[in-house]
């Protein structure tokens, strides 16, 4: 063949093989258009029937949302700091990011947990949180207790509610 001479035409169908799989790359966008809209309508339906936007505020009946914590919040309103204090101001750190990361990461396994009825029955607090608990504590009462740190770097401080079990949760 010369490079002057035309070349055979080629066959412009696509193949069977071809076709199908075009029309599959053409399904993609709308089967993962179908899936987002799927998690984002049962994100948004859990959401609202969860009373999620409550759980943004500071008010403390939005941790009585699950019956599990009735009773938390019953003792709080009978503890020495219930008008000092909210459930967020011992529950969660006091520099932004940590409360929302903790806000958030305690909201999704709650969540997880109560949805799936997997948790300790009465509900214990997790040693993260302890640790957040303590924290609050001493960001309150840091200038009253400071004689109690520990002498050295690194030494062991008493857990505050080990004495105090009943200042944010009286009769529990």
């Amino acid at each position: 063949m010369n490079e002057h001479e035309p070349a055979a035409p080629t066959d412009s169908r696509p193949t069977r093989n071809r076709r199908r799989r075009l029309f599959w790359l053409g399904m993609i966008p709308t089967l993962l258009a179908v899936m987002v809209g799927n998690l984002a309508g049962l994100g948004t339906f859990t959401f609202g029937y969860g009373q999620g936007w409550s759980y943004l505020s500071n008010d403390p009946a939005a941790c009585a949302n699950c019956h599990v914590m009735q009773g938390h919040l019953d003792s709080w309103q009978k503890s020495s700091h219930r008008h000092v204090a909210v459930c967020n101001d011992c529950h969660l750190p006091h520099d932004p990011i940590g409360k929302w990361v903790t806000k958030a990461d305690n909201g999704f396994f709650h969540s997880l947990a109560f949805t799936l009825d997997n948790f300790h029955e009465p509900i214990q607090i997790k040693p993260r949180n302890k640790r957040v608990a303590q924290s609050s504590c001493l960001h309150c009462h840091g200038d009253f207790v400071h004689e109690m740190f520990p002498a050295e770097a690194g030494g062991e401080l008493l857990s505050c509610v080990h004495c105090h079990s009943d200042v944010g949760h009286a009769l529990r």
